[in-house]
């Protein structure tokens, strides 16, 4: 599935991930969630958690189940970002969001969210994403809202102690749901 960019930029391509995509998409997302090289772009959550953010392991398991797309995003034949989809009954949910940093932007995000939400509808008939962000994120979360997400104030314990969500540099991190209805779009 193709869709066309901002003006002035090259064309977008999204298409479902394979399991040789997964390397690339490792590298993907934890170039733009962890270390020095994500602090160059917004998903970065360098100053909240060290250590992984994902692995190949993870990544195929997310490819891999019945229930879940993982779409990349390429730009003239180069991964660029990445988002999951998982089909949860009325609702889609939105995860694994990720824009390679120094990426032109131009409304990239925007582009790729709002084909994230046309996919899940068309694909699953769903009214609502949801998606859960790290409640200190106020930044991100605000760009969600800006993008008609609300906050929902339903919050999940961080799993501390389990190093595959990342080593926590703080002790009060929490997810936050939030919900679109994305059914009239």
């Amino acid at each position: 599935m193709d869709t066309a960019t901002p003006p002035g930029s090259a064309r977008l391509t999204f298409r479902d991930a394979t399991d040789a995509d997964a390397p690339a998409l490792v590298a993907l997302i934890e170039s733009a969630y962890r270390g020095d090289s994500s602090r160059t772009g917004w998903t970065t959550e360098a100053d909240l958690l060290e250590g992984q953010r994902t692995d190949e392991e993870g990544v195929r398991a997310v490819i891999d189940a019945p229930a879940s797309r993982l779409l990349t995003v390429e730009r003239d034949g180069e991964l660029i970002a990445c988002c999951q989809l998982e089909h949860r009954g009325d609702a889609a949910y939105f995860g694994m969001f990720a824009v390679r940093p120094g990426a032109p932007g131009g409304g990239l995000g925007k582009v790729i969210i709002a084909e994230a939400e046309r996919t899940a509808r068309e694909s699953w008939g769903v009214r609502e994403m949801h998606m859960t962000v790290i409640s200190v994120r106020e930044e991100l979360i605000a760009w969600y809202e800006r993008r008609g997400y609300r906050r929902t104030g339903q919050l999940t314990p961080f799993p501390y102690g389990d190093e595959r969500f990342g080593i926590p540099q703080r002790d009060d991190l929490a997810f936050e749901l939030l919900v679109k209805n994305i059914e009239a779009l």
